[in-house]
């Protein structure tokens, strides 16, 4: 593929050193490995549009007790069935066996990440393309949080998301950061995990910044699955009479520097 022709050689070369890995990506990634990824968006069929559309037009009718109802459903899950949802019961019915057949669709080119130790006991997961946001992120296996440009993303819930939420039946860690300041509000998150068949991992990065005046400054969000084990590990590439190819030594990821608060009167 010729997204493989534009890597630098130093991510794919299999590093002969096995080193432990911190729990965060324990079972998913190995140290200094290349692993080919997917992003993109799950989708049911365009024969869900329908149904949709109908609920769409009954929460304008009725918003604030549409927001209710929708606070007390399962993030990410359809809602239980509710005559003011526009629905009859068999629609709703219908608007489920839809949803049950949503399927993981690239939106990109495939991507590539390796997961790597940097200095001070940090790691970094280097990703091409589309994914390349995830390499200024670094984990503290002491702290057990990540730094981004923004600040620190500290440990969240467990996750345990059931087969009717949006990304499938999974499970996994998260971690998070958020700040409102005078100049607007940044929240950044990711993800990581396995999907409950345990062929496939996933991370899930979200960051956006709203000004406070309530314009989108950043919205950007990664949903990334790629395949376990060696099913989903680049081969290394072959250098002259068959050998490695010779790889220059790989440069760490850039130290994330803080973004200036506002300034003090």
């Amino acid at each position: 593929m010729k997204f493989l022709a534009a890597l630098p050689a130093a991510m794919l070369v299999v590093s002969a050193h096995a080193a432990e890995v911190p729990k965060a990506f324990a079972g998913l990634f190995e140290k200094d490995v290349p692993v080919r990824g997917q992003i993109g968006v799950v989708l049911p069929p365009t024969e869900i549009d329908k149904y949709v559309a109908k609920v769409e037009a009954a929460a304008r009718q009725d918003s604030k007790w549409f927001r209710e109802y929708m606070a007390q459903a399962k993030p990410g899950a359809p809602p239980p069935y509710h005559e003011k949802l526009g629905l009859t019961k068999e629609e709703y019915d219908e608007y489920l066996k839809l949803w049950a057949k949503r399927e993981f669709k690239p939106v990109t080119e495939d991507v590539v990440l390796m997961l790597r130790e940097n200095s001070g006991d940090t790691w970094s997961l280097t990703a091409t393309g589309a994914a390349s946001t995830l390499t200024t992120l670094r984990y503290s296996a002491k702290e057990d949080t990540f730094r981004s440009p923004n600040g620190t993303l500290a440990r969240g819930e467990e996750i345990k998301a059931d087969a009717d939420s949006v990304l499938g039946a999974w499970s996994g860690a998260e971690w998070k950061f958020e700040e409102s300041t005078s100049l607007g509000k940044t929240k950044e998150n990711i993800a990581f995990g396995k999907f409950a068949d345990n062929k496939y991992g996933l991370v899930v990065y979200r960051v956006g910044e709203v000004s406070s005046e309530g314009t989108k400054l950043i919205d950007k969000s990664l949903v990334i699955r790629f395949a376990l084990g060696k099913a989903g590990q680049l081969k290394p590439a072959a250098g002259p009479a068959g050998g490695p190819a010779p790889a220059p030594a790989p440069k760490p990821a850039p130290t994330p520097t803080p973004k200036p608060g506002p300034k003090k009167k």
